[in-house]
């Protein structure tokens, strides 16, 4: 799995990624640029990350990232759990 990286076009800081934790599981990064960091790991296997890709996408070209962020994961039925935050 490649990791990749969306930011806001909107000019706002927010940035959301995707990327292999150190055992192996794929996480979902958001940083707004100031205060919040938070990483959640996608439960169970994801054999094609083109949903989540999508999902991140469509998540940080909206004005509340992390509210369409949920929204988008829950419609494609991903399911994740808090690492950091």
């Amino acid at each position: 799995m490649a990791s990749f990286a969306f930011h806001s076009a909107r000019g706002a800081s927010d940035f959301l990624g995707l990327r292999l934790g150190r055992r192996g599981q794929t996480e979902i990064v958001y940083d707004d640029g100031a205060a919040c960091r938070l990483v959640w790991r996608v439960v169970g296997e994801m054999p094609d990350t083109a949903p989540l890709r999508e999902a991140l996408q469509t998540a940080v070209g909206e004005t509340r990232v992390l509210p369409a962020l949920y929204a988008e994961l829950k419609r494609r039925a991903i399911a994740i759990e808090v690492v950091a935050h």
